[in-house]
């Protein structure tokens, strides 16, 4: 039976849609604003800078919370906190008076609530589905982000061709949406609170993952390969001074990850990744780095549409894995404190990414630093495969084989 037939997971699922869709155009009209304000590739990597910090600083303190309160409301809580950061957006952008550094500032408490958003929505899907439904629950759940990666970026390139204020306000409607969805998702499982908080418990989290070659070993690998794979955060310049497409070429590049995502990610909702665990997360590492650095040289948008949809295809096969790896090998009550971390090396991974994609494209320009980026992806897979985490590479199912 599908796990869309829990209606509390069908809620969470359909609310993931809207509140990543929102994010989503919010992160292109904040990229597009704030390049159009600066014309710096530095600017563009601050924005990533921005929204890294505070999850660098809260990311304990969200698990702790994520094990301690109820998951739901806080995740409610953390939407509503967003709708009122873009309605900020939305003013100042009406009014005239946005400035870098408002965008700057926007982008740290949206990465903020996010933070504390992550785990505790992460946490949620293990609340919701049994054991044996989490393959499936994290493939649908994969098909959601991507789903929301496709629509988003393409209505947030679209609206701010008629007006940046006009996309704001789309966004603020899809997280309102979420928001309620939010309110009406129930839980099943029972879930153990932490009693207190002290420094064993806040270090709990970084205990139980570095003492886990299985766990470790997967989110470090999300970290390090997408950190120096990731050309998210040059997208505007691509399209504006390579590819030369403005803001609608803008919309279509950041949707093409998307939709070779959401084609595998469907896929995997029927045909489950049950065997070679290892070598099938290691292979699509390889296929993302190859088709990285395809996107870099290609002058083509065709190509250059085509190169992005592999990456976001093989890119969602790790996903799947790497977040299964996770939730499988993971006792319930602390599953809001790993996922902080799994949060935080994911979110280091993207925005901290971002930030040194902006820092290297300043230096020597964005086609070389994405080929660049390409090229230490493939040599982060090959040191993990064979020298730091090889246990990683044999693993044959998601339960750990280590003693």
């Amino acid at each position: 039976m599908s796990v869309l037939h829990n209606r509390s997971f069908l809620r969470l699922w359909i609310a993931r849609i809207f509140s990543t869709t929102a994010f989503q155009m919010l992160s292109v009209v904040i990229g597009w604003q704030m390049y159009a304000l600066t014309d710096s590739a530095y600017q563009l990597g601050l924005v990533g800078l921005a929204e890294f910090l505070p999850m660098l600083l809260l990311t304990l303190p969200a698990g702790q919370a994520a094990d301690r309160y109820d998951r739901r409301t806080i995740v409610y809580i953390c939407q509503l906190i967003e709708s009122a950061v873009v309605v900020l957006l939305v003013l100042g952008s009406i009014q005239g008076w946005i400035g870098s550094i408002h965008l700057l500032i926007a982008a740290a408490l949206l990465g903020a609530a996010r933070t504390f958003e992550g785990p505790a929505s992460a946490a949620l899907v293990p609340d919701i589905l049994d054991r044996e439904q989490l393959p499936q629950g994290a493939a649908w759940s994969a098909s959601a982000m991507q789903t929301a990666m496709i629509v988003g970026p393409a209505l947030g390139g679209v609206l701010v061709v008629w007006g940046i204020s006009g996309a704001y306000l789309i966004s603020l409607g899809a997280l309102l949406v979420s928001a309620v969805l939010i309110f009406f998702v129930k839980t099943i499982h029972f879930v153990k609170k932490l009693d207190a908080i002290n420094v064993d418990t806040y270090l709990s989290g970084l205990k139980f993952v570095f003492a886990r070659k299985i766990i470790i070993g997967t989110i470090s690998l999300d970290l390090f390969a997408v950190l120096f794979g990731g050309a998210t955060a040059l997208l505007p310049i691509f399209a504006e001074d390579v590819l030369h497409t403005g803001s609608l070429g803008l919309g279509l590049l950041r949707s093409a990850p998307a939709v070779g995502a959401l084609v595998v990610s469907l896929i995997l909702t029927r045909v489950s990744l049950e065997r070679a665990i290892g070598k099938t997360l290691f292979a699509s590492l390889i296929v993302f780095a190859l088709a990285t650095i395809l996107f870099a040289v290609s002058d083509n948008l065709w190509l250059s549409l085509f190169a992005l949809f592999l990456t976001g295809a093989s890119d969602v096969v790790s996903v799947v894995i790497r977040s299964t790896l996770v939730q499988v090998n993971t006792p319930q009550e602390m599953q809001g404190r790993v996922n902080a971390v799994n949060s935080l090396f994911i979110g280091t991974s993207n925005q901290l990414g971002e930030f040194e994609s902006g820092t290297m494209a300043g230096l020597v320009g964005a086609v070389p630093a994405t080929v660049i980026g390409g090229i230490g992806t493939l040599v982060v897979a090959v040191l993990w495969m064979y020298w730091l985490f090889p246990v990683l590479r044999t693993q044959k199912t998601y339960t750990a084989e280590e003693g």
